[in-house]
């Protein structure tokens, strides 16, 4: 019995790793605002989610995100790309965690943790951009090596 159960992991495990992308998730899908996410991370996928499409446009919503840690954080930088047609309109990046800078409360945790937050999140924007888009975004640390990355889709037919 031991020995069928350890084959069967060793078969997962190297399913796994024969897989060359993760799978598309759905992060909110409305009449006209429609929002996927998909791993850029070859080694690891995370969980993501909101309560509804239409809280991004409020000042505040709430999310859940959670992933196993590959590697410590002491020091973690966010960038952002928006795509448009393939082509990179708007760059944006900031220091989340690190010297002089507030501690969120994943700063300092450690390779092998489990990363769960549920509460809110502020984006300080307005209005979503209307269009077909993508939203890349990759999470860094001291090292330069990366946390988490994802591509986000974003479908928005709005009408502000």
């Amino acid at each position: 019995m031991k020995t069928s159960n350890a084959l069967l992991l060793i078969l997962v495990l190297l399913y796994i790793n024969a897989s060359t992308e993760w799978p598309t998730h759905t992060v909110c899908k409305e009449d006209d605002l429609e929002i996927y996410y998909k791993s850029c991370d070859p080694q690891q996928d995370f969980a993501f989610s909101i309560d509804r499409c239409s809280d991004i446009t409020t000042h505040t919503f709430n999310i859940r995100a959670a992933a196993v840690l590959r590697h410590s954080i002491k020091e973690l930088y966010l960038k952002l790309n928006m795509i448009v047609n393939g082509k990179t309109v708007l760059t944006y990046s900031e220091t989340l965690c690190g010297p002089g800078h507030s501690k969120l409360i994943f700063c300092g945790m450690k390779k092998g943790e489990h990363f769960h937050y549920e509460g809110p999140v502020t984006l300080g924007i307005k209005e979503i951009p209307q269009g077909d888009y993508t939203l890349s975004a990759k999470l860094t640390n001291q090292d330069h090596v990366t946390v988490a990355c994802a591509d986000f889709t974003v479908k928005n037919y709005l009408d502000y």
